[in-house]
């Protein structure tokens, strides 16, 4: 039943959902009014473009306008000193040239008063540059007689002491550049009083590094940053011209006396950066310290540079650590630059060697800051590098020269060890003192690199080193040729025996059994001795590194059965039997090491060794049939293992090619000979695989194996003029053709049938061709068109039959 409130709770429920429905109708008529007038409302006019902003600030028009000025001004007051300076007299000349100068020079005072601190700038560059010019007008005038290089000394050093004097005046404290100035002065008195002295070369080189100084002075007190950025650049700039003139001077000094010269050019140098390394590295900002602004301007407080209070940068760290470098490489440098000019000429390297190495020490001492130490260090470790690299085109020598005997085999054994690496190879001059620098270095690697984690690394690089030098050591000894190959033999067996640096040390055991190997190819005797050795040595070791021992001994005892063939005369194909020993021992090991990496090195190395017995055998084709079927016999026996069941396809090719090279060695012509055992054993194959996977195609199991002897005997059968091959071939087909149509298998089907049409194509050819000539020629287009006449009228017949045949086909496997 329908629920009637009361008349007063209905009345309030009518007077709430009226109120509910005005405010509902103001919403909407609202919002209607705003869609109203959105759709009547004009089109908003286009923005009007903005104002573009001036392409150039004021600051930098006024800068530029200043410039401009100043140059002017400096342009015609040169014009005026060189073309209008003789029409006056002295007095004339004396006026002009102190009322403007002293004019120039005082008017950066009241523009500073002003706050026109850019136009102080362009006017005290003015009065500057009216210095320099009233010192050319005074050459001319006054000192005539005086010579360039002396008067621009003097004169270059009086206008820098002007400048900086005008600079430090308390009026002129907020100039930036007189003092850039003075410093740019102060770099010709120097180089120009030692060229006015006449100096040599080596007076010349001084006074460049000690303007460097000089320089390098500036650069770690000043505190304006223009002056230190001027002041570094003529330091390296300066510096870098006067080490390199010193380097020079001694790679060229001819007795002890120029070397030591040169040797204290160069610790003068190193002095001057050592000083700045050290400053750079060790100098800390005090607390509390005023910090000097970045620019060189007067800070908030109106602190100029280089007031009370501010003190110096230092050079970051980058270039203490470079500084540092560069002044141990300088004294390695000079000091054995010394020794070098007292010494014979193989004693260059060993002696800077050895004051490289002797940085080291300064690298342990607390007293120098933690950047030099590293920088010592790292200039230590270059010149190490350096000297190794000296010594590998010795090492490279020993180690490879000995391969120029493989074109000269068992032509004499020379009479020493370092006849027997320059077979074909110049040795390289000076190199008697290879060892001594690579055990020098490995000395430092053992003993310095202590307590890190690359202490294994430094043992491995030490290792190396070692042997390189034991490598070396027989042929710079010029050891008697016997003497040399067996202590080559020691160092094959001392490494491989190395508890420390693994595998690295089997790799360079390897590498000196191969040049033991190649260096006793020069003598039968030695060849067959060395040889032997090292295949029982490396079969020997090899219980105990075998991923690469093994298969080393197995290619020694290879070049050993060569060796043995070639002493014994016989002929290439006897020897591949004996090298055929190798691949069985390979196989045999294989199966019997546990080592994966291990036994596919050594199956690797077997299978190697196996091609070359056949390519030894290739010249005679029965011996190279029973070599492919001794290969076969070996892959099979691989094969039986179970990791190893897919060498049984190599082990039957290997089976194949020798009947077919034994067939070819009995001159049989017939190619069902080479062809019927390929398709015997590629259908057992198919049909075990189809046995095994049921889906498989005929075409995948036993296409191969018929194409491989129908198609060859078709077209021996087409060329054939009996009819024996074409009614076996014919025969053969029909079996085929019957197999494949009643097992509905595609492979046999297609090709029997299309092998069959071919050959009775070929079998009746002569009679269809007796035919035609007997028919008149008018027959031929007749039966022609018949026959497309009945295409025509059974087309739609015909399509079926062949789309039905094709499904056939299709459901064939």
């Amino acid at each position: 039943m329908t629920h009637i409130p009361p008349p007063a709770e209905e009345l309030r429920l009518l007077d709430a959902e009226l109120f509910r429905l005005d405010a509902r109708r103001n919403e909407l008529l609202r919002r209607r009014a705003w869609l109203v007038a959105a759709l009547y409302a004009p089109a908003p006019a286009a923005p009007r473009p903005t104002a573009r902003g001036p392409e150039a600030a004021a600051p930098r028009v006024q800068n530029v306008l200043l410039l401009l000025g100043g140059v002017l001004l400096v342009i015609a007051a040169t014009a005026f000193t060189l073309v209008s300076w003789g029409d006056l007299g002295i007095t004339g000349r004396a006026l002009v040239l102190g009322a403007v100068t002293a004019a120039v020079l005082a008017a950066p005072v009241a523009l500073l008063k002003r706050g026109l601190r850019s136009t102080a700038e362009s006017v005290a560059g003015l009065g500057l540059a009216l210095t320099v010019l009233d010192t050319y007008a005074l050459h001319g005038a006054v000192f005539v007689e005086a010579a360039g290089a002396p008067y621009t000394a003097i004169t270059s050093a009086v206008l820098g002491s002007l400048w900086v004097a005008y600079g430090r005046l308390p009026a002129m404290q907020e100039l930036r550049l007189p003092l850039p100035a003075a410093l740019a002065a102060a770099q010709l008195p120097l180089l120009c009083g030692a060229l006015a002295l006449g100096a040599d070369a080596y007076g010349i080189t001084a006074a460049l590094l000690l303007t460097a100084a000089f320089d390098t002075a500036v650069a770690l007190r000043a505190t304006a940053r223009p002056v230190r950025l001027l002041a570094v650049v003529g330091a390296y700039g300066l510096g870098g011209s006067g080490v390199w003139a010193a380097g020079s001077l001694s790679w060229t000094a001819t007795g002890p006396s120029a070397a030591a010269r040169a040797a204290a050019l160069l610790l003068l140098a190193a002095t001057i950066a050592l000083v700045a390394a050290w400053r750079g590295a060790g100098g800390r900002r005090e607390p509390g310290a005023a910090t000097a602004p970045a620019d060189g301007l007067p800070d908030a407080q109106g602190t100029a540079p280089g007031a009370a209070g501010a003190r110096p940068a230092a050079p970051g760290a980058g270039h203490a650590l470079g500084l540092s470098v560069a002044s141990a490489l300088l004294a390695v440098a000079a000091l054995g630059g010394v020794a070098r000019s007292a010494l014979p000429g193989t004693w260059t390297v060993p002696v800077h060697l050895a004051v490289g190495i002797a940085l080291l020490a300064a690298v342990r001492s607390e007293r120098l800051p933690e950047t030099v130490r590293r920088g010592f260090a790292a200039a230590s470790g270059a010149v190490q590098v350096l000297a190794v690299a000296w010594t590998l085109p010795v090492v490279a020598v020993t180690l490879l020269g000995p391969v120029g005997w493989v074109f000269h085999v068992w032509s004499g054994a020379p009479a020493d060890l370092r006849e027997a690496v320059t077979v074909d190879a110049p040795w390289p001059p000076d190199a008697a003192t290879a060892p001594l620098v690579l055990v020098a270095v490995a000395a430092v690697l053992v003993l310095a690199v202590r307590h890190t984690d690359r202490r294994p690394r430094a043992l491995t690089g030490a290792l190396a080193l070692t042997w390189a030098a034991a490598l070396t050591l027989p042929a710079v000894l010029e050891l008697p040729y016997t003497l040399g190959l067996l202590v080559l033999g020691s160092v094959t067996g001392v490494v491989l025996a190395s508890p420390y640096g693994q595998p690295t040390a089997t790799v360079l055991a390897l590498a000196t059994s191969a040049d033991l190997g190649f260096a006793a190819l020069a003598s039968q005797s030695a060849t067959l001795t060395a040889l032997a050795a090292l295949t029982a040595f490396f079969a020997v070791v090899s219980w105990r590194h075998t991923a690469l021992t093994a298969p080393t001994a197995l290619a020694h005892a290879t070049a050993l059965a060569c060796a043995t063939g070639a002493a014994a005369d016989w002929q290439p194909r006897f020897t591949a039997l004996l090298v055929l020993a190798v691949p069985a021992v390979a196989a045999v090991l294989a199966g019997w090491l546990k080592d994966t990496r291990a036994t596919v090195a050594v199956e690797i190395t077997g299978a190697v060794t196996g091609v070359l017995a056949i390519t030894l055998a290739a010249t005679d084709l029965p011996m190279l049939a029973l070599v492919l079927s001794l290969c076969g016999v070996i892959a099979a026996g691989t094969a039986l293992r179970p990791d190893r069941h897919a060498v049984g396809y190599p082990a039957a090719a290997l089976f194949l090619l020798a009947t077919w090279v034994r067939l070819a060695a009995w001159e049989v012509g017939t190619p069902e000979a080479y062809t019927l055992p390929v398709t015997v054993a590629a259908l057992i194959v198919g049909f075990l695989h189809r046995r095994r996977e049921p889906r498989t195609s005929s075409w995948t199991a036993y296409g191969p194996g018929l194409a491989a002897t129908l198609l060859p005997s078709l077209a021996a059968a087409w060329g054939d003029a009996g009819w024996t091959r074409p009614l076996l071939l014919g025969l053969a087909a029909l079996s085929l053709t019957l197999l494949g149509g009643g097992y509905s298998l595609q492979a046999p089907l297609v090709l029997g049938g299309s092998v069959l049409a071919l050959d009775t194509l070929h079998e009746l050819a002569p009679y269809i061709v007796q035919v035609t000539d007997a028919l008149p020629r008018w027959v031929p287009p007749a039966l022609a068109g018949l026959l497309l006449l009945s295409l025509g009228a059974t087309y739609e017949r015909r399509i079926r039959d062949v789309r039905r045949m094709r499904d056939v086909l299709g459901r064939m496997s």
